[in-house]
C-alpha cells in the first residue's frame, strides 16, 4: 500500500475509532462532499443511536438509491446514505424505505414524501450553468418532481451586454425536498446545481459530511 493511501486509511480508522464510527473529515483537501440520509431520517445523533444497521431500507428501495456505509467510505458502517450524483431519491409515494425501517431512525409519521427534507438544491456554479449562459438547458427545472414549485424559471430579457434571453433556475428552499434529481440530471461534468445541507424549524440535519475532496 502506498504511503498516501496508508495515511488516508489511518486517519479514517482513527477518526472512526474515536467517534464510534462517525463520519470523518479527511485532512487532504478543502472541497466538502456531502452524502445524505434517507427521507424521514431523524437528527444525526438520534439516527445513529436508533439505526440497527439492518439494511432493510436499502433492500426495499426500488431504485437502489440507498447505499450502506463502509469503513472505506468513512461513513458509519452499515448505515444508509444517498449519493445524489450517482442515484438520487426518486420520491416514492409509499416511501418504502420508511416502511421497512424497524426502528425510529426514520420518521414513521412522514406520510407525504413531498414534505421530506433531505437537503436543499442550490445553484452552486452560476458561471458554468448552461441556462445562465443563454443556452436553453433548464434540465433541472424540467426533471424536478415538484413541477414549477421547488424550481421555477426567472426570465432575464436580452440586453446590450447579453446576446440571449436567460432563463434562470430559482430554487425555493421552503418547498425543495433535497431529492437530488436535479443534481443527478445536470449535464455538466461537475453539476452546477447540488444539494446542500439545510436546517429548518426542527434543526434537523439529515446529512453526513463524508470527507473533503482531494484536489
Amino acid at each position: 500500500m502506498e504511503r498516501r493511501d496508508f495515511i488516508k486509511r489511518s486517519v479514517a480508522v482513527s477518526a472512526i475509532g474515536l467517534t464510534g464510527g462517525f463520519s470523518f473529515i479527511s485532512l487532504l483537501g478543502n472541497n466538502k462532499t456531502y452524502y445524505f440520509r434517507p427521507p424521514g431520517a431523524v437528527e444525526e445523533s438520534q439516527f445513529l443511536a436508533a439505526c440497527i444497521r439492518c439494511g432493510k431500507c436499502v433492500q426495499d428501495c426500488p431504485y437502489d438509491s440507498l447505499k450502506l456505509g463502509s469503513l472505506e467510505d468513512g461513513i458509519n458502517i452499515g448505515t444508509p446514505y444517498i449519493e445524489f450524483r450517482d442515484v438520487p431519491c426518486y420520491m416514492c409515494a409509499d416511501i418504502p424505505c420508511i416502511a421497512a425501517c424497524p426502528t425510529t431512525a426514520l420518521n414513521h409519521d412522514l406520510k407525504d414524501i413531498n414534505s421530506s427534507n433531505m437537503g436543499t438544491a442550490v445553484l452552486t456554479d452560476r458561471e458554468d450553468c448552461l441556462s445562465l449562459n443563454g443556452i436553453r438547458c433548464e434540465i433541472c427545472y424540467r426533471v424536478c418532481p415538484l413541477t414549477n414549485k421547488a424550481i421555477t424559471l426567472t426570465k432575464h430579457p436580452q440586453s446590450i451586454t447579453k446576446k440571449h434571453t436567460v432563463f434562470e433556475p430559482v430554487v425555493h428552499k421552503e418547498i425543495c425536498t433535497g431529492c437530488g434529481i436535479c443534481e443527478n440530471a445536470c449535464p455538466l461534468d461537475t453539476p452546477a446545481i447540488t444539494v446542500l445541507p439545510t436546517e429548518r424549524g426542527d434543526k434537523a440535519a439529515h446529512y453526513i459530511l463524508l470527507r473533503e475532496q482531494q484536489s
